[in-house]
């Protein structure tokens, strides 16, 4: 099977998020003009499903204030993954860095829905991509 690229996984994450995908209480702030938008904890999770690694957890600050958290992955020792840091504008700073261990899926109070839905079209992505790369590399199942 050819292992699929990182930019593959992106792509997949990126056309995944919708309104639907969001943290629910910002839902109608969500814009496809901004996609990325409250989107960071179901995407460090998806990440951190396909990845491994450890959950990173910041604090957004506004005039000094927090405001809300940001949450991205971290693989190895050095390597950080956000593919939703864009959502900010200029006055959100994005502070600290803190290793949150994952709880279970059984025991998530809030964002289970969102998660789900954004993990399976993410993996349905990811399994079509895989299915044409075998295609087109006229792969033989065993």
């Amino acid at each position: 099977m050819t292992p699929l690229l990182l930019t593959d996984i992106e792509r997949a994450v990126r056309s995944s998020w919708s309104a639907e995908t969001c943290t629910p209480e910002f839902r109608s702030r969500w814009s496809p003009d901004n996609p990325a938008r409250d989107q960071c904890g179901v995407t460090a999770m998806v990440l951190n499903d396909l990845l491994g690694g450890e959950l990173i957890r910041g604090e957004v600050h506004v005039n000094g204030e927090r405001v809300d958290y940001h949450w991205w992955n971290r693989l190895g020792v050095d390597l950080e993954i956000d593919l939703t840091r864009e959502q900010f504008g200029p006055e959100e700073a994005v502070t600290g860095g803190v290793v949150i261990p994952r709880p279970p899926v059984a025991e998530w109070r809030r964002l289970r829905e969102e998660y789900e839905l954004l993990r399976d079209r993410v993996m349905e992505k990811l399994d079509r991509q895989q299915a044409r790369i075998c295609v087109d590399a006229s792969c033989q199942s065993a």
